[in-house]
C-alpha cells in the first residue's frame, strides 16, 4: 500500500477577500482592497471569501439580512377615516406620496380569525368599501387544535386565486396568535416570502406573537414544530379590541405580561400586582366611571412595558441564534403540558403554571426568598390564572428537560427569576432540587387551584 502525506495539505492556504459592487445593473467582486467606491454604482454590505488549498477551492459568502418591521399603536384601527391599516407600513414617504396621488385602488387579502369576524366583520367590511379597497376576507377557526399546515395550505389557495402583487400587496391577518403564526407562515412561503401585517385581537398576541419574527404551525403532536423566522412589515395594535374579549382570555394575556415583568421589569410586576385586577375588570379600556384617567393610563403603561421589554429581547435575537433566552420562561415544561391536555389550557395558563412552579424552583436553589415567592403566587391568583395542573407530573417535568436538551444545544438553558424583575440562565439545576419544588408546589397549591377550569 502506498503512503499519504497529509502534513502540510493545509498550511498554503491563499484566503482572498472580496467586495461586491455594481457597475451598469451587473454586480462584480473586486478585491476588498482596492474598491474605489467613486467609481462604482453601490457596494453591498455582503462580502465574498475565496479559499485555495492544495486540495480544493471553496468560496463563503457573508451576507447580512435585514429585516425592517414597525410596531405602531394606534386607537380605531377600523374607522374608515384612520388609513393606518392601508398605509402605516410604508416607510418611503415618495411611496406614500405615488400611493395616494394613484387612481388605482388598493388590493388587498384578508385572513381573520372567525369569531373575530362575528364581531367586527361589518366594521372591516365597510373600512375597505369607504377606502375603494378591492378586497377578499377570508374567515377561518383558528385554533390551536387546527393550527397545522392544511390550514396554511388553505390559505395559500386563496391567496394564489386572488392574484397578489407580492412586493405593495401585504397579507392581513387579524385575530389572536394562532391565526398570526398561520398567516405569517403562509406569506412566507407564498413565492418565497410575502409581506404580512399583524393586526392582534388578543391580549396575549397584543404583547407576545405580535412583535416577534416567529411563525408556525404544530406538526407531530408538537407545538410549532414547523416554522420560520419572518417577521412582519408591520404590526398596528389597538386596544380597543381587547374589550369584547372573554374575561378568561385576558387573564391569558396577563400571563405573558407578568413574564415580561418577573425577567426584566419589577416596576411592572408592582403594576400588576396592585391594578391587574382593575385592568382585568375593566379589559384595559378607559373607565372614567369607576376609575378615572388611572385606568386608560394603567394600561397603556402596562402594554408599553411588555412590549418594549419583549422587543430588547426578540430585536438582537430575531432569528434564536443565541439560545439563553430570558422570553423561554414559563416555555420549558408548558409547550408539552399544553399538548397534552388540549384544549383544556389555553397558551397563557399554560405558561403560568410552568412558571409557578419554576418559582418554585427558584426558592429552593436560593435565588427567591419565601415572600417574593408568595407575592409572585398571589399575584397570579389575583390574575386569576391557575398555578397548578394535575397532568404536570414530575414525569412531564423530566421528559420536558430532555426534550430540552435535544434542542438548545445539549444545555437546559433555564430562565429563572433571581429577585423580582430580575432574572438569569441556569444550566445545572439537580434533579433532588426540582423534585423538592415539585413536592412543595403541590403540597401547597394542588389542593386550593382549580385545573379543570370551563373553556
Amino acid at each position: 500500500m502506498g503512503k499519504v502525506n497529509l502534513r502540510g495539505n493545509h498550511s498554503k492556504e491563499k484566503k482572498t477577500e472580496f467586495s461586491l459592487v455594481r457597475v451598469k445593473s451587473t454586480w462584480k467582486r473586486k478585491l476588498a482592497k482596492k474598491v474605489n467606491k467613486d467609481a462604482v454604482d453601490c457596494v453591498s454590505p455582503a462580502k465574498m471569501y475565496e479559499i485555495i488549498t492544495v486540495k480544493d477551492t471553496s468560496w463563503t459568502v457573508v451576507s447580512p439580512i435585514v429585516f425592517t418591521y414597525k410596531v405602531t399603536e394606534t386607537r380605531d384601527l377600523l374607522d374608515p377615516n384612520n388609513d393606518t391599516l392601508l398605509l402605516g407600513h410604508i416607510t418611503d414617504p415618495q411611496q406614500l406620496e405615488e400611493i395616494k396621488d394613484s387612481n388605482k385602488p388598493l388590493k388587498r387579502f384578508v385572513v381573520v380569525d372567525q369569531e373575530v369576524y362575528e364581531i367586527y366583520g361589518p366594521k372591516l367590511t365597510e373600512y375597505f368599501e369607504s377606502n375603494n379597497v378591492l378586497y377578499k376576507v377570508l374567515a377561518l377557526p383558528t385554533t390551536e387544535e387546527n393550527k397545522s399546515m392544511e390550514v396554511a395550505m388553505t390559505i395559500l389557495e386563496e391567496v394564489n386565486n386572488f392574484s397578489l402583487d407580492r412586493r405593495t400587496e401585504p397579507i392581513i391577518a387579524i385575530g389572536g396568535g394562532v391565526c398570526l403564526d398561520i398567516v405569517g407562515l403562509a406569506a412566507s412561503l407564498y413565492r418565497r416570502r410575502t409581506p404580512y401585517i399583524r393586526v392582534p385581537t388578543t391580549l396575549l398576541s397584543y404583547i407576545d406573537a405580535s412583535v416577534g419574527a416567529k411563525t408556525g404551525v404544530n406538526f407531530a403532536n408538537c407545538k410549532n414544530k414547523l416554522g420560520a423566522y419572518i417577521p412582519p412589515t408591520a404590526v398596528f395594535l389597538d386596544l380597543s379590541f381587547i374589550q369584547t374579549l372573554p374575561r378568561r382570555h385576558i387573564c391569558n394575556g396577563l400571563a405573558e405580561m407578568l413574564k415580561m415583568a418577573l425577567m426584566k421589569h419589577r416596576g411592572l410586576f408592582e403594576l400588576l400586582e396592585n391594578h391587574g385586577r382593575m385592568l382585568l375588570d375593566t379589559k384595559f379600556q378607559d373607565d372614567k366611571g369607576v376609575f378615572g384617567q388611572s385606568g386608560l393610563q394603567a394600561a397603556s403603561q402596562a402594554t408599553r412595558i411588555a412590549i418594549t421589554t419583549m422587543l430588547e429581547e426578540l430585536a438582537p435575537n430575531l432569528w434564536e441564534d443565541d439560545l439563553n433566552r430570558l422570553v423561554d420562561f414559563g416555555h420549558l415544561i408548558s409547550p408539552a403540558l399544553e399538548m397534552k391536555v388540549l384544549p383544556s389550557l389555553l397558551h397563557g395558563e399554560a405558561v403560568n403554571i410552568d412558571m409557578c412552579y419554576m418559582v418554585y424552583v427558584s426558592q429552593e436553589t436560593g435565588l427567591l426568598t419565601v415572600e417574593e415567592k408568595q407575592r409572585i403566587v398571589s399575584c397570579m391568583v389575583g390574575l386569576e390564572l391557575p398555578v397548578w395542573h394535575e397532568a404536570c407530573t414530575m414525569e412531564l417535568i423530566q421528559k420536558s428537560m430532555q426534550d430540552r436538551l435535544k434542542h438548545s444545544g445539549g444545555m437546559v438553558r433555564m430562565p429563572l427569576p433571581v429577585g423580582l424583575g430580575k432574572a438569569d440562565i441556569f444550566n445545572n439545576t439537580p434533579y433532588e432540587i426540582l423534585h423538592r419544588a415539585y413536592e412543595k408546589w403541590c403540597d401547597e397549591l394542588s389542593v386550593s387551584s382549580d385545573s379543570n377550569r370551563d373553556p
